[in-house]
């Protein structure tokens, strides 16, 4: 029997056992708790039985002692394995053989496996029986030239698989690698190009590098375990080379299985979130596209909103998840929690200083996209709103970009939330002497806000007198537009306008200063009072003196 074939029938004799004995009322087995000292005993690698210690002979020192013990007897071949039995005493049995003790086994090792002591040791002596009977049969010379054979043979098949990967390899490398890159292209998502041609040549040539260096390891592996399996002496190297694969894998499974319960919740949890997501987002498409309406909630606040009630929804659901995360309970995860912690409240007090202040503006109804608007001494139009910037392009087609904190504590003129309504009015100045009629110069204005293409007649144009200065009367000539976007070119249109209107009419615009008076008083006489193009129905009919008789 080899000894793979006995430690898989091990197990089951033991439940074999455990079964009758507890058929017959024999013995009640008794699973001891807590963290045990334990250790197996083995043979050319392979685990035979384990063993109980305690603090003043630990496990691992007692199966060692219990192994040179047993290889002793197995070196001896005057030893017959049919002189291993074991005998009772008080409070132990021993596996004996002749008068030497191989090892005891008390009611500590007896409860370690959870059946009758007398059971164990009948167990455990036919076991060393095999251990032994199989430790001489893989050292005779004829089983030792056999197994040579087979490393022999193994290790030319081991070359001759490395010499045609190495070939193969070399070969889809020339062929098929450098077609598939030659038909490559830029990878885009839409307009959006992620990768160009170079990067992704790149990223597969790495790929097909990790392929060849798995394949020659996996190779390596196999046949080292073959190699090192078919000879005593190197076997346990070989299991050892198993457990490095097989117990990472066992741990993750193990793992996997610990935490499926929490798994399946997770996996329920995240798919409720993006339900509920779901239907925001649709409740809230509603309302942007006026679908759904309510009273003083405006349309284009929907998606703002949504994104708040978005972000309330996700941190709920890390709330409830945190407690499921594998391994959120070890010192590990809370020691990288807090870490992150702390450098998130550093570094994102002007980050969440922004944010604040981008939601606190959609809601105030300071402006929205393509509003013309002047922010501190910036003038141009809003481009972008995001989270933490706006984005507005300047009147020269600049693109600025102002923190929305800023914004918040700026003052905002918006050109463009009552141009449409009301119109947004436009006005300039002109200084002109005091010799001009006040009804030419007004007459004058008008006629060039009329000139003037993107001016309204709706509201009509209108002049103001501004003040009475030292040299000359300041006209304010206001006249509305419906687009917050045209102003500077009205400004120039008007201007230019205003110009030829007082040039045709030989009217000064500016007075010059001087040093002394003219001979002449700078008065305007009545008969120049309506002056053309001033009328005399615009003028006001003056009241009557009181003393004149009706």
């Amino acid at each position: 029997m080899s000894l793979r074939t006995t430690a898989v029938l091990l197990p089951v004799l033991l439940l074999l056992f455990t079964g009758t004995l507890l058929a017959d009322d024999q013995v009640t087995p008794v699973i001891p708790t807590g963290e045990m000292d334990t250790a197996k005993v083995k043979i050319d690698g392979m685990g035979l039985f384990p063993v109980r210690g305690v603090a003043a002979f630990p496990a691992k020192r007692r199966a060692r002692e219990i192994e040179g013990r047993i290889e002793a007897i197995a070196r001896d071949k005057n030893i017959s394995v049919t002189e291993i039995h074991f005998v009772s005493a008080d409070n132990r049995h021993d596996i004996m053989v002749g008068n030497t003790r191989i090892m005891a086994i008390v009611d500590a090792d007896a409860l370690l496996i959870g059946i009758d002591r007398k059971v164990l040791a009948e167990i455990y002596t036919k076991r060393i029986q095999e251990i032994i009977t199989e430790y001489r049969h893989e050292r005779t010379p004829k089983v030792l030239l056999v197994n040579g054979a087979y490393v022999l043979g193994a290790t030319l098949f081991f070359a001759l698989v490395i010499w045609g990967l190495r070939v193969g390899f070399r070969q889809i490398e020339a062929g098929m690698i450098q077609r598939f890159e030659a038909r490559l292209g830029d990878f885009k998502i839409r307009t959006v190009q992620l990768l160009d041609a170079g990067q992704i040549k790149t990223i597969s040539r790495a790929l097909f590098t990790i392929l060849c260096t798995l394949s020659y390891l996996a190779v390596i592996y196999f046949y080292l375990e073959f190699a090192l399996s078919r000879l005593p002496w190197t076997r346990s190297i070989a299991f050892a080379l198993i457990d490095m694969v097989l117990e990472p894998l066992k741990i993750i499974g193990s793992g996997i299985l610990d935490y499926i319960d929490n798994l399946i919740f997770l996996v329920i949890l995240v798919l409720v979130l993006r339900y509920i997501l779901s239907i925001l987002q649709v409740f809230f498409r509603a309302i942007r596209s006026s679908r759904i309406s309510f009273s003083g909630f405006e349309p284009e606040w929907a998606w703002p909103t949504y994104r708040m009630v978005r972000i309330l929804v996700l941190a709920f659901g890390v709330v409830v998840a945190y407690p499921y995360i594998p391994g959120s309970s070890s010192d590990a995860f809370k020691g990288v929690s807090l870490f992150l912690g702390v450098l998130f409240s550093l570094g994102s007090s002007s980050v969440i200083s922004n944010i604040i202040a981008g939601y606190t503006m959609t809601y105030r109804r300071a402006f929205k996209v393509g509003d013309r608007v002047k922010i501190g001494e910036t003038i141009g139009d809003v481009d972008e709103i995001r989270l933490l910037v706006t984005h507005l392009r300047s009147l020269k087609n600049e693109d600025v970009i102002i923190p929305n904190s800023t914004i918040l504590n700026a003052e905002i003129t918006n050109y463009s939330t009552l141009a449409d309504e009301k119109g947004l009015i436009l006005h300039t100045m002109v200084g002109i002497g005091y010799e001009v009629p006040w009804r030419q110069v007004k007459s004058m204005l008008l006629m060039a806000a009329k000139r003037t293409a993107g001016i309204l007649t709706e509201p009509q144009p209108f002049v103001l007198q501004k003040s009475l200065g030292d040299f000359a009367v300041n006209y304010e000539l206001n006249c509305y537009c419906d687009d917050a976007q045209q102003t500077a070119m009205l400004y120039s249109t008007l201007h230019e306008n205003i110009q030829d209107v007082f040039n045709e009419y030989g009217v000064q615009i500016m007075t010059p200063s001087y040093m002394a008076d003219t001979p002449e008083p700078k008065v305007v006489t009545k008969d120049n009072w309506y002056a053309a193009p001033a009328k005399q129905s615009e003028a006001p009919v003056p009241p009557k003196p009181a003393d004149e008789p009706v």
